[in-house]
């Protein structure tokens, strides 16, 4: 990932600022100067002028991000072609397999989730809840793995040299031969496997969802435990709802692109 030449330190800090009131849940002035390592002063300046902008609210002397991001976040998701194509087949997903449904993209690098269904039979909720606000690396999620078999190997070269290939349980492919291997297996039967790879006793299958011109919008996937998700069931019935649904988002994203570009007639 390519690096700014001449960053300006107020916007950094303006920046790890945010970061930090996420990370800790809210704190005080004295609470972010020490995260920091930044003077009290220093702090209260950035704050008061996010405070001044709505950015961030103040209750007896803690800190917190205010909903405002919450509106920017839902104005970058509903204005997505990905995720206004595909919300209603993510759902639909979710309701036929009574697992958890995916919806994801990659954006420097790591995978980003845009929607998360929960179907009927579905476990693991809050796992499922804070991965919505937190991106993952790639090559251990089945949406990821999907992305990572549409990009050119350039390009995925240059994101595991950005962010290595972290080990999440025994399971994840951490060797970079083997990835590319499987990233071959992915390209050529059109889904993508997680067997265990970032959670013990889950699994996943995913597929890639790519525009007209066969570039990668990103991946839908389906997520439930082993002993649901095994021998056909993992290895075929699955794929095949998986692939089925990214293939009816692709024809709704072509099918919305045409829409602005019928004949208009006075």
């Amino acid at each position: 990932m390519k690096q700014a030449k001449n960053p300006i330190g107020a916007v950094e800090t303006t920046i790890q600022l945010i970061e930090a009131l996420e990370h800790l849940d809210g704190a005080t002035v004295t609470e972010l100067s020490e995260h920091l390592g930044v003077t009290k002063g220093t702090v209260h300046n950035h704050l008061a002028t996010l405070r001044e902008h709505q950015y961030v609210v103040n209750q007896d002397g803690t800190y917190t991000l205010s909903l405002k991001f919450l509106v920017i976040g839902e104005y970058l998701r509903n204005n997505s072609v990905l995720y206004t194509n595909a919300k209603a087949e993510v759902e639909q997903l979710a309701k036929e397999t009574g697992e958890y449904a995916h919806l994801s993209t990659e954006q420097n690098g790591l995978s980003q989730k845009l929607h998360k269904v929960q179907g009927e039979n579905a476990i693991g909720k809050e796992y499922q809840r804070a991965k919505l606000q937190n991106p993952d690396c790639l090559h251990y999620t089945a949406t990821g793995k999907a992305i990572l078999g549409s990009l050119p190997r350039k390009r995925v070269e240059t994101i595991i040299d950005h962010y290595g290939l972290p080990e999440r349980t025994k399971h994840t492919i951490t060797d970079r031969g083997e990835l590319f291997e499987t990233i071959e297996t992915i390209r050529d039967r059109g889904y993508a496997l997680n067997d265990e790879e970032e959670v013990e006793r889950m699994r996943a299958v995913g597929a890639p969802i790519c525009d007209k011109d066969g570039t990668v919008l990103g991946a839908v996937s389906v997520s439930g435990p082993i002993s649901r998700m095994k021998n056909e069931q993992f290895r075929e019935v699955l794929p095949e709802k998986v692939m089925n649904t990214a293939t009816v988002i692709e024809m709704n994203v072509s099918m919305s692109e045409r829409s602005g570009n019928l004949p208009r007639y006075e």
